[in-house]
This record gives structure tokens, sequence and C-alpha cells, in this order.
């Protein structure tokens, strides 16, 4: 798709109405299967927004995704969930104003940081924690944390502190729990829980899941399940099968080793939910050690990033459709296009 104001654009976007109350710039910010996200100033406060421009003929068979995803931005309100303000339409495109994050994904946060430590770490697990326990007060279900959704508002000086507000994004893939979708696969891999990769129906407990696995690559840098076998890495997740390697978990509390076990339980009705999380003495106590770790996990983490396996993986709904072709799991369940998600740039 051509980026925003280009001539070469087969398409016209009639900006009259977003215009009334946003300067729309010719900026890219990102682009997407389904969209280009460009850069807009409200007019009346100077404010700086995102504007995603999704083209509505490239969303042709997957106009219910994108009404799930708008409907599931309107109910969300939380200061560490990217917000959608107001969306407008015109014959082409639908445009969606939404908070603009600036300050660049976790991973390369932590990377770019001089010091790093479990506390650190900590403080970034409990505002994911927050975020999605609201989610699931609402009844909403992400579906689809990882790293790479996890954004910082904006960069604030070279010393970190605990005003640096991380924020939730991409919620093309979520869903109101109970809905039938529920027990569709989709996600990636690497970070999708057990019950999703076996076919099962599930809830808001593979987000707790997945939080688990994010914690631990925060504190070691590397995740919890890898496999150039694409058999072996399902069967891993499936089993629950990790290891606190030495030595790069040998400086790290038995508290934070605690948490990561209680939300990577296979079981999801004996997994640990946001609140639990949020009451456990890693989060809510002084059990953190302040050992400076940035060395060891900046390096580790750069080399997660590299793995092209890792951060663009199939899709789970490939994944399950593979198992079911090796013979690994034999429920039929339903699945879904997961190219992309509309909103996602």
């Amino acid at each position: 798709m051509p980026f925003f104001g280009s001539k070469s654009s087969k398409k016209q976007k009639d900006l009259s109405k977003i215009s009334s109350k946003y300067d729309v710039k010719d900026q890219v910010l990102g682009t997407g299967a389904f969209s280009e996200v460009c850069l807009a100033v409200q007019k009346e406060t100077g404010k700086k927004f995102a504007v995603k421009c999704i083209d509505k003929k490239s969303l042709k068979g997957k106009e219910d995704s994108l009404e799930n995803e708008i409907s599931v931005l309107r109910k969300a309100d939380h200061p560490n969930i990217v917000k959608m303000i107001e969306m407008f339409e015109d014959k082409n495109y639908l445009y969606l104003v939404m908070d603009l994050v600036t300050g660049g994904e976790l991973f390369d946060r932590i990377v770019e940081r001089g010091s790093y430590s479990e506390k650190d770490a900590s403080e970034c697990v409990k505002q994911i924690l927050i975020a999605v326990h609201y989610l699931h007060e609402l009844g909403i279900v992400h579906r689809d944390l990882k790293p790479e959704n996890l954004l910082y508002q904006d960069y604030l000086d070279e010393n970190e502190t605990e005003q640096s507000r991380l924020m939730i994004s991409d919620f093309g893939l979520s869903k109101m729990e109970g809905t039938e979708a529920m027990a569709t696969a989709c996600g990636t891999p690497g970070y999708v829980a057990p019950e999703v990769l076996m076919g099962k129906h599930y809830g808001k407990e593979v987000d707790c899941w997945s939080i688990g696995v994010i914690a631990y690559i925060l504190l070691c840098g590397y995740p919890p399940f890898y496999d150039e076998n694409d058999a072996t890495l399902f069967a891993q997740i499936m089993r629950g099968e990790y290891e606190f390697d030495s030595p790069y978990w040998d400086e790290i509390s038995e508290s934070a080793k605690e948490f990561v076990r209680f939300f990577m339980t296979v079981d999801p009705t004996k997994r640990y939910s946001c609140a639990d999380g949020l009451k456990h003495e890693w989060i809510a106590g002084t059990d953190q050690s302040d050992v400076n770790i940035h060395g060891t996990v900046s390096e580790m983490m750069k080399k997660t990033l590299l793995k092209a396996k890792w951060k663009n993986a199939i899709t789970a709904t490939t994944a399950v459709n593979r198992m079911k072709n090796m013979g690994l799991i034999h429920k039929s369940i339903a699945s879904e296009d997961s190219t992309g998600s509309p909103g996602s740039a």
C-alpha cells in the first residue's frame, strides 16, 4: 500500500471530515498489510496523535475482525493501553485516531538502557498485569500479548524511572471472553498458551501464560521455548518444559522464579490470574534483586531480536494445522486468517 499523500496512490483519501479537527501530516509512522499510520495534530490543542488509515478494499472478508477490534478499543480506557480517540470514514478508508506512542518497543528500550535489574523487570511486569487485569475485568482477552505489542509512551531521559509508562497495543486478535472464536488458534506460538496449541476452548488464562513468558525473557533475555524444529517447539510448550539455566538465572531471586512458574503453568485452572500476580511478593513486595543484569540480558535480547523465527514466528493457526498433520493433536478446531490484523501497522 502506498504511503499516505503519495502521488502514486491509486486511491484518494477524502480528508474533509477528519481535517475539520486534525491536521493530517504526510509523515508516515508505519505501514501494514491493511493500513498505514500517519502523524496528525489536533487543531484545537496542538496535541499529536497517530491516525491509522485502513484500506476498506483490503479488508474484504475481514470486516468482522475490524469491527471486533474497534469494539474492544471503544471499551478500553486505561493509562497503560493505547487508546482510540475517535473514528472517521470516507468511501475508501477508515481513519482511527489513536494515542501517539513514540517510546519504542519494550525489548529495544531495555537493550538501549545503561543499567537494568530484576527490580526494573518487576516494574515492567507490574504495568502489564495492571493493564491486562483491567481488560479481563471488562471481559476482554487480548490473545496476542508479546513484546512487540508492548510499547513505551515516550522517551524521558537516559535514566529510566517509574514514570516510563508501558502501554499495550494491537488489539486485532482480541475477543470478548466466551465468544465462539475463543476456540480459534491465533497469536504467536512462542508466547501462546498450551491449551491454544492443543485446540481446546480457552479463556483469559491464555493472556496470563503470555505474561509468564514475557517475564521469563525480561529476566534472562531469551525465550523459555525455542527450537528449530516446529514439532519439538510445540511439544515443549504443551508440556511446559523450560529451565532456569545457569549462569543466566544465578543472580535471579527465587521469588522471581516462583512468579514465572505460577504463570507458566500448563493447567489453566491452576495458573495464576493477573489479580494473583499483583499480590505476589515479587510484584507487591521488596523481593526483587537490584543487581545490574543489563550486560547479560541485553546481549541475549539482541540475539533473540535477530532470530526471525522467534520475532516473526508463524501464526498459531499454522502451528495447530501442522500439529494435526503430524498427528500430535486430533481435535478439529476452527481456524482464522491471521496473516495480519486489520488495525495493525
